[in-house]
């Protein structure tokens, strides 16, 4: 079982229920080690005095805020002291729609739960009110020596929490952005109507299991070859970005071709039985097959190769 990160109470109004804060997701990156170029040293980091040049231990470690002429010195216990709650206070302030929160607020989400079985009864509450009611619970509490700003939810029968951005931390995106299109260069109605066409033959169902991290894999090719003394397929470049005066031709060809293997899709992939693959399952028999260029492949651009190399295998 999983420790949690953060342990305090939630309380909303006069009700409160001690919980435990879990990590919710995980990285599966493949992790390097930095070595010295020519040799198999590993190069560690150290936390070293700069001017005795001496390490210094983890616990003889304090923070120093510069305030020009010294340093001011501050103990972790003391920032512990004045955070709100004594850091382990989860207090709701109120509930929102839970359409109302953009998601350029979200940053990171974890399983939030009951400390033990006998506050499970006003646990499971909570998360049966906010279902029903399709809100989510604003709250503020501090974590690692920082507060945060977070959204309560009911998701699957548990709670979630949701950290979110403050609001002085979104960028506006017209300071940021250059070249952003104006009434002068906006496309035309044709150009729209088209590009609606091709929204729509796009259409998918979000099933997030169909996306796989092909470039995870492909490091592990890498490495794998590299092991083994052989070479790896190189990726294909980066397809041309698209000239203004060729976008009404690169929309219409983009419509045929998206229309052309839905309907592919409804017959010949069937009967292969591919359709009833996940894109991680096509990726690997792509994978098993030598299939060029597949780790940029869609789902259907996975049917479609796959079904190619069967007929030149047969």
């Amino acid at each position: 079982m999983a420790r949690p990160v953060w342990t305090g109470v939630l309380s909303f109004g006069l009700v409160s229920v001690p919980v435990g804060l879990y990590t919710a997701t995980s990285a599966h990156t493949l992790r390097f080690h930095q070595l010295q170029r020519g040799t198999s040293d590993r190069i560690r980091n150290r936390r070293v005095n700069e001017r005795t040049g001496e390490e210094v231990e983890l616990g003889d470690i304090v923070k120093g805020f510069d305030a020009g002429d010294a340093y001011v010195l501050v103990e972790p216990d003391e920032l512990d002291e004045i955070a709100p709650g004594r850091s382990k206070a989860l207090e709701i302030s109120g509930f929102v729609d839970l359409e109302a929160i953009d998601p350029i607020y979200f940053d990171r989400t974890y399983y939030l739960g009951p400390k033990t079985g006998e506050y499970a009864k006003v646990y499971g509450l909570l998360e049966r009110a906010l279902a029903k009611a399709g809100r989510a619970g604003v709250a503020t509490f501090v974590m690692r020596g920082r507060e945060y700003l977070v959204a309560l939810k009911s998701e699957d029968g548990i709670l979630t929490l949701h950290t979110l951005h403050w609001a002085d931390e979104i960028r506006d995106p017209r300071e940021e952005i250059p070249d952003l299109p104006t009434g002068r260069t906006k496309a035309g109605a044709k150009e729209m109507r088209m590009a609606e066409q091709l929204i729509d033959a796009l259409a998918m169902d979000w099933e997030p299991e169909e996306f796989h991290d092909t470039y995870r894999d492909k490091v592990a090719d890498l490495i794998k070859a590299k092991k083994a003394g052989e070479t790896v397929e190189k990726a294909e470049p980066a397809a041309e970005a698209t000239n203004v005066i060729d976008l009404t031709e690169a929309l219409r060809a983009s419509v045929e071709r998206a229309r052309g293997k839905r309907g592919k899709g409804g017959t010949g992939p069937k009967e292969s039985g591919l359709t009833d693959l996940t894109k991680a399952e096509l990726y690997e028999r792509a994978a098993a097959a030598g299939i060029p260029g597949r780790s940029g492949m869609k789902r259907d651009e996975l049917i479609e190769a796959l079904e190619q190399a069967g007929e030149r295998a047969a």
